[in-house]
């Protein structure tokens, strides 16, 4: 593999990389430096750059904006915001867009970023270098490329294995209503055989992340949640306590499951099976890290198991069962089943769903949007849509029927003709 020199890069810059410990460019460096320099990016140092982040003084960040930096590293949807209620600063001298993620950023989801990129877009130039960078190819990148009216430069690392063989991959199938008791059971069983196993549970929604986590601090498990509805300085707070092992269990959605450095991980526990082989890929990377052994469970239910199969189909390996003595569940299911009760009922007492739909009220707001206004158009439209449903439904159904009657007038000729050939020959 050549050098960082070779590749193309100034002096000074193949020095620096050279006195930080970085000898030989990644396979990911390799191919894409070339041709990110082809199109003259480049930079001198003395950089000043500028972090937007949610959960931090908007006042504050407004004015590190206004001071001009060389280099914004931003959250879609602060960096909307900004530009949604301020002038001091612009992005029409823009030169290159880098975006991370891009494949979560483009699609849609329980974090939909479409908006915030469409305001974030049309404050860039439109001459301007944009870099999308992503782990996983998917549909969406693959008709960004085709759709793009220049030929992109395109990169995907050659990789057979999507999961490392150090990690040992298992299923446990449970029935959906017994989930939590068997989720208990397990946390229990690590606690006992392995006190200093740090261990990480991947939920689909804010509002389970955050039951699961109130129901094991009932059951004095040291964990803590991790999902977007916390403000940044929680999030900050509650991977730092898990990190330094204050907590050693962490409860969170896929807000995790990239882009954390959090190198002792000893389980991964999927409390839902995921949805796409892509995401599972990406929560039991939290584990086996740098060499080091580790475990992932993926609870499946009944209806799961179709996408059991799409994973291990992904993965080129079959998921190991693992075993769990029934006995011992079913000891606790009433427990558990009645402490998750009290924590739903405590959690709606703290308005959990109302603050969700708060902050939808106030995103629109910021967009320039009234929200009753939008919600009634959204009535509306739903309406439209089933009225269109209906109309193409009774179109299909007229044309269905007028299909079989061709068919069957078709098969009246066929008949007479074969009837007169009939009685032609008698005669």
């Amino acid at each position: 593999m050549a050098a960082f020199r070779e590749l193309g890069l100034a002096p000074w810059l193949a020095e620096q990389a050279r006195q930080v410990g970085l000898s030989r460019p990644t396979a990911v460096q390799a191919a894409c430096i070339p041709p990110v320099l082809q199109g003259e990016c480049g930079a001198a140092p003395g950089l000043k750059d500028c972090v937007v982040v949610g959960g931090l003084d908007m006042v504050a960040q407004a004015l590190e904006l206004s001071r001009k930096p060389h280099v914004v590293i931003a959250t879609p949807g602060r960096l909307a915001d900004h530009l949604r209620s301020s002038n001091t600063f612009s992005l029409k001298k823009l030169k290159f867009l880098v975006l991370d993620e891009a494949d979560r950023l483009f699609e849609q989801g329980c974090a939909d970023f479409t908006a915030d990129l469409e305001v974030i877009l049309e404050a860039v130039p439109a001459r301007r270098q944009t870099l999308l960078f992503s782990a996983t190819l998917t549909d969406t990148l693959n008709e960004l490329k085709s759709l793009a009216m220049n030929k992109p430069f395109f990169w995907e690392a050659v990789s057979e294995v999507r999961t490392v063989d150090e990690l040992d991959q298992r299923y446990l199938l449970v029935p959906e209503a017994v989930k939590d008791a068997y989720l208990v059971h397990l946390i229990q069983t690590f606690q006992d055989e392995h006190e200093d196993w740090s261990v990480i549970i991947f939920t689909k929604t804010c509002k389970e992340c955050q039951i699961l986590n109130m129901m094991l601090r009932k059951f004095s498990f040291p964990s803590v949640a991790l999902h977007s509805m916390m403000k940044q300085r929680q999030r900050f707070a509650a991977l730092a306590k898990f990190k330094s092992s204050i907590f050693k269990i962490l409860i969170a959605t896929d807000l995790a499951a990239r882009g954390l450095d959090i190198p002792t991980v000893q389980v991964v526990i999927n409390h839902n099976t995921p949805g796409l082989p892509k995401i599972y890929i990406h929560r039991v990377g939290r584990t086996a890290r740098a060499g080091r052994n580790g475990m992932a469970i993926t609870m499946v239910t009944q209806y799961d198991i179709h996408l059991v199969h799409a994973i291990e189909e992904e993965i080129k390996m079959k998921l190991q069962e693992f075993s769990v003595e029934e006995r011992f569940v079913l000891d606790i299911l009433t427990h558990v089943n009645v402490t998750r009760r009290e924590c739903e009922i405590e959690l709606e007492c703290m308005d959990f769903d109302e603050k969700k739909e708060i902050n939808k009220r106030k995103q629109m707001i910021l967009e320039g949007k009234d929200p009753d206004l939008e919600a009634k158009r959204k009535a509306e439209l739903a309406k439209i849509k089933q009225k269109n449903k209906k109309f193409r439904e009774k179109v299909q159904q007229t044309l269905q029927e007028q299909k079989q009657l061709r068919v069957k007038r078709k098969l009246q000729k066929k008949m007479e003709r074969k009837n007169r050939l009939q009685a032609k020959e008698e005669k």
